[in-house]
């Protein structure tokens, strides 16, 4: 997921969207434990799209807390 298409999501979206997230990493890591994975190269992805994510929550409630 590209940082410009986060940065124009709204907060709540954002919410939503680390949840799915973090779902399916948990089922990635699953899949990985149980059966082998395919691609484990997307369980770096996922990683790194939550960590997108939150880093443009915590940018924008720190933006929230200096108004």
């Amino acid at each position: 997921m590209k940082i410009s298409k986060i940065r124009e999501m709204s907060s709540p979206d954002l919410e939503k969207e680390l949840g799915e997230l973090k779902q399916e990493l948990f089922k990635l890591r699953f899949s990985l434990a149980t059966n082998g994975l395919d691609n484990p190269k997307k369980i770096s992805e996922v990683k790194k799209d939550i960590a997108r994510v939150n880093t443009i929550l915590t940018e924008r409630k720190l933006q929230e807390e200096s108004k």
